[in-house]
């Protein structure tokens, strides 16, 4: 057998059989419906098989990417090489009193509206976050308002050697688009959020308001990582974006949004080297008129075409 055959079974020794793919194209994987293959694509559905491929993976010294629901991310058209390891599968939510413990798989908008069916309130501002648990505790999510670490309780992750370890939020490092996790290259299987008795008409309503500014402002339409870049301190990214004449602009199949300059849509059948190069567009020509550097929040991972 040669190898990749061998790191196949393997695979399907420790996860279900239809939880392997081999050559699966990422582009189905991601928001932005573009990027390359992925060499194994496995699908964990427990803590402990997310271990195990883990440290398969580390004997044999395979590279491994962890993807949450890909709405934060460009795979570049090369792919990924080695095994991406997609959380969807680990989806259990669960409460106890007023904690609410999600596994980070879970969409975190599924969160909110579970925190809502409970009347319990401190997730409203995320109803509309396209993310998972894990992406949205990994950089400290937020809108309207509201962010991450001020609900976050504590976390489970498995470190870059394997381990599991149980971190509170003074531990997390969290800060705008930022996490001590992050920085540490940590795997967050699990989040716990503290939240707060509230009245089920007045947190819906919340909500719906919050639902209702994003549908007017984004452009939810066309397929798109969201909101590309950071904050600069002083400014606002989209309106720099479009003072600088961006607007509109389009290299390939990606667009600046005509709705929302703070957006990249994919129009035409974009490609990630597309959305790359109007990235960099983007950066040089606000830096020439404004001076100032955009800070992508996208992460762009994976290998260029050959």
């Amino acid at each position: 057998m040669n190898t990749r055959v061998i790191i196949r079974e393997v695979l399907k020794t420790i996860v279900k059989s239809e939880n392997v793919k081999i050559d699966e194209p990422l582009s189905k994987y991601t928001f932005t419906k573009t990027g390359g293959k992925a060499d194994f694509l496995v699908f964990p559905e427990t803590s402990k098989q997310v271990q195990d491929v883990y440290q398969y993976a580390m004997k044999q010294q395979i590279p491994v990417t962890i993807m949450g629901f890909g709405s934060n991310l460009i795979i570049r058209d090369g792919g990924i090489r080695g095994i991406v390891m997609s959380l969807k599968k680990l989806n259990r939510i669960q409460i106890k009193g007023f904690k609410l413990i999600a596994q980070s798989g879970v969409a975190i908008s599924d969160v909110s509206k579970f925190a809502l069916s409970q009347s319990q309130t401190g997730l409203e501002f995320a109803c509309g976050i396209p993310g998972s648990v894990g992406g949205a505790v990994h950089m400290n999510a937020g809108a309207y308002g509201g962010e991450i670490k001020v609900v976050l309780m504590e976390c489970i992750v498995m470190t870059k050697n394997g381990k599991l370890m149980t971190l509170n939020k003074g531990q997390m490092g969290l800060s705008y688009r930022k996490s001590r996790v992050a920085e540490q290259g940590h795997i967050i299987l699990e989040a716990t959020f503290e939240l707060k008795p509230g009245n089920y008409e007045e947190i819906r309503a919340r909500m719906d308001g919050f639902t209702l500014q994003r549908q007017e402002k984004q452009p939810l339409e066309f397929p798109s990582c969201g909101s590309v870049f950071k904050r600069p301190l002083g400014y606002f990214a989209g309106k720099l974006i479009q003072d600088s004449g961006l607007q509109g602009n389009q290299i390939g199949g990606a667009q600046v949004s005509t709705k929302h300059a703070g957006f990249i849509v994919n129009i035409d059948k974009a490609t990630a080297t597309d959305y790359i190069k109007l990235i960099q567009h983007i950066q040089n020509t606000v830096k020439s008129k404004f001076g100032v550097e955009l800070e992508t929040e996208v992460k762009v991972i994976g290998e260029d075409l050959e």
